[in-house]
């Protein structure tokens, strides 16, 4: 920890209470009507990360996601979260796991700021702009405040970058999605073993191998960048020898360093590509979760900002060479291949790129080679050590204010009691009554929205719930959605039930909402729960997994 400046743990900490903030004025703000999901954007993926907890709480190992009813065999995914769940217990089992989640949170936070700060003094002497580069790779973010204001929030036909997309900058997941923190920490450290040559080539396989427990498409993407670092190598040694024969080839030495890391961080990733391709319910869930790119005009807004000094970074260190920054180099040239790969999750193949191209924009202005590095004691901040500096952080001000934007957002949103980010007090009540009324493993048929949060309290399977991860959703939601339809016979019902071995049923509002069919009316079903709008039934004729 001594090799890391005190200004860092300052900057880390304010940013972590921060981002804390609106947190705990959910659960402050929350009462006799309404309960705090723990969640201050994107609560449908937030829930799916309780409900992971919650089956590493009730006792598995491998995953296998509560938000389909079809049977499946388990697999070595979401460890992180499989692994925290089991930290918990009843009674106040949800409260523990957001907790729990927050720690994580907290734990990756720390540990992004780190790789950060290793990651960019690798390439900036100054100490002054190495703290704009941690604030900027952190909490910066594109032109999509200016969109907002110009009324351009759905240019192009989808949202600003910087509102929606953690992968394109840093503020999304330090305000809420840990297990990419700690991955992109992760990535950072292994580019920095890579890039040392006196680090043995394992040790960056070996920093990607648990990476690959995080966020398994990190790895094959530190294998591209590293493939295509070495190319660059190898074809300026070429140029430069031009027939002439030499025993000092540096790429070779760079190719056996890559080689060395892939090799060590290959088997998970390996074993996760074999498992979802081999099991029909992972490989339907992996082709219906598209994570495209938007358009190419959107990626400018983003990073437009900073293009004028990061291409002059680009110029200075394709002018004054070195194998190090050739790595910056190749990182932006293969993002626009990367975010337009014909491959369905390709906005997630930005990622760590923005802390890149930071790096560039710093090149630019940080006129010391990092061989002549010095540790600044002057404790303001954001100071650059000549004053001719100052007028380029203009626009690294810039960047802030979509963060802001956000921050604002989920500081008004959580004083405010309403779904989704809160759920009645009567919801819950239903459910935590069905994870002690519920045989572990039972399956659920509800509403899309009610299957979303029933497996964040009870482990349970439900038939939908999830956007990606409830199999054949497109096909399913309008059956399901019929099913609570008064026009629809029994026998098609009956049907349903039999398909999946339903064998409970949430009737609350959502489902009321879906149509006027009272399953009280249905002589098939049993009455186990009923109290302020909601009502559970049993369907005796399916039997427990």
């Amino acid at each position: 920890m001594s090799r890391y400046p005190r200004w860092l743990w300052i900057f880390a900490l304010a940013a972590l209470l921060l981002t804390t903030l609106p947190y705990l004025l959910g659960f402050a703000v929350q009462g006799n009507d309404w309960r705090f999901s723990g969640f201050v954007f994107g609560v449908e993926d937030g829930h799916s990360y309780m409900a992971k907890m919650l089956r590493g709480a009730a006792g598995n190992w491998l995953f296998e996601t509560p938000y389909t009813a079809l049977e499946q065999g388990g697999v070595l995914a979401f460890f992180p979260y499989i692994l925290l769940g089991k930290l918990s217990a009843p009674p106040g089992q949800y409260e523990q796991l957001v907790v729990l989640f927050q720690v994580f949170r907290w734990v990756g936070g720390l540990m992004l700021f780190m790789a950060l700060y290793d990651f960019i003094r690798l390439f900036i002497a100054d100490e002054s702009w190495r703290r704009w580069g941690v604030a900027l790779a952190s909490l910066g973010g594109g032109l999509g405040w200016m969109l907002i204001l110009l009324g351009k929030g759905s240019w192009l036909g989808s949202l600003p970058l910087d509102l929606y997309s953690p992968e394109t900058f840093g503020f999304l997941a330090l305000l809420g999605l840990p297990h990419l923190l700690v991955a992109r920490a992760m990535l950072l450290w292994g580019f920095v073993a890579y890039l040392n040559p006196e680090s043995a080539p394992w040790r960056a396989g070996f920093i990607w191998l648990w990476m690959g427990f995080f966020q398994p498409l990190n790895v094959p993407l530190a294998w591209v960048l590293v493939a295509a670092h070495w190319l660059v190598v190898y074809a300026r040694d070429v140029w430069q020898l031009r027939g002439e024969p030499s025993t000092s080839l540096t790429w070779q030495i760079w190719l056996r360093r890559a080689l060395g890391a892939a090799a060590v961080s290959a088997p998970l990733v390996i074993y996760t590509f074999s498992a979802f391709n081999a099991d029909p319910v992972l490989r339907q869930w992996t082709a219906q979760n598209l994570i495209l790119s938007p358009h190419p005009l959107q990626y400018l807004a983003a990073y437009g900002l900073l293009m004028p000094l990061s291409l002059m970074g680009l110029r200075r260190v394709w002018r004054n060479w070195t194998q190090l920054a050739a790595l910056l180099v190749v990182w932006t040239l293969a993002l626009p291949l990367l975010v337009y790969a014909p491959y369905n999750l390709q906005r997630r193949l930005a990622e760590g790129f923005w802390v890149a191209w930071v790096v560039l924009a710093l090149l630019a202005l940080d006129r010391r080679p990092p061989t002549q590095r010095r540790e600044s004691t002057n404790f303001l901040w954001f100071v650059p050590s000549r004053l001719c500096d100052k007028a380029p952080t203009i626009i690294f001000w810039l960047t802030f204010p979509t963060t802001i934007i956000l921050y604002l957002g989920s500081l008004l949103t959580v004083l405010h009691p309403a779904e989704p980010l809160f759920h009645p007090v009567a919801e819950i009540d239903a459910y935590t009554v069905l994870s002690t009324i519920a045989p572990a493993d039972s399956v659920v048929l509800s509403a899309f929205e009610t299957g979303n949060l029933i497996p964040a309290y009870a482990p349970v399977f439900v038939v939908i719930g999830h956007g990606p991860e409830s199999v054949g959703l497109a096909e399913l939601k309008p059956r399901v959605e019929e099913f609570f339809s008064a026009d629809t016979l029994d026998s098609q019902r009956l049907a349903l039930l039999d398909e999946f071995n339903v064998n409970l049923i949430v009737w609350g509002p959502h489902e009321r909402s879906l149509g006027n069919w009272n399953p009280a009316d249905a002589a098939y079903l049993q009455s186990v729960y009923n109290n302020n709008g909601y009502e559970i039934f049993e369907f005796p004729r399916n039997k427990q997994r």
